[in-house]
């Protein structure tokens, strides 16, 4: 594993905010020759560190127009049930992320859907219909002021 000093710490957090910054620009930031500014960069990918690179997507532009977070919980707290869940989550679009959480439910969903109508459709037909769900609380994104997430 890569050792995470304060350099390596400013190089995360460039690449944080620009994951296509060229090694040129991303050594003048943190203070580096480029040689050692990359050494540094393919130390942290190969030690996974650094998992991957991605492009962030204007939700509007997609037509991504409503964004919720769901708390569920199910009814079975067996193995089989969660791993049933998790595999039915793997086939639909419009969660984007799911955790399991400790706590009064289970999972944490994010959903992005194109507008209010979609979401009543996918909370009815999709997710009210899974095996072993019991209760679905929906929080509804109004503004990220604040969203770190790449």
């Amino acid at each position: 594993m890569a050792k995470i000093d304060h350099i390596n710490q400013q190089i995360l957090r460039e690449l944080s905010q620009d994951g296509r910054i060229s090694n040129l620009d991303l050594a003048d930031r943190v203070g580096l020759s480029p040689s050692a500014c990359l050494r540094r960069v393919q130390e942290l990918e190969r030690s996974g560190v650094i998992s991957g690179y991605r492009a962030v997507l204007n939700p509007s532009e997609i037509g991504v127009g409503f964004v919720a977070y769901i708390g569920v919980g199910l009814g079975e707290h067996t193995k089989a049930a969660q791993e049933g869940f998790e595999r039915a989550l793997q086939r639909v679009p419009e969660v984007v992320e799911c955790h399991n959480i400790t706590g009064t439910i289970e999972y944490l969903l994010r959903v992005e859907c194109a507008d209010l109508p979609s979401y009543k459709t996918f909370h009815t037909e999709v997710l009210g219909t899974l095996p072993h769900v019991t209760s679905i609380t929906s929080y509804v994104v109004m503004d990220s002021p604040k969203d770190m997430r790449a």
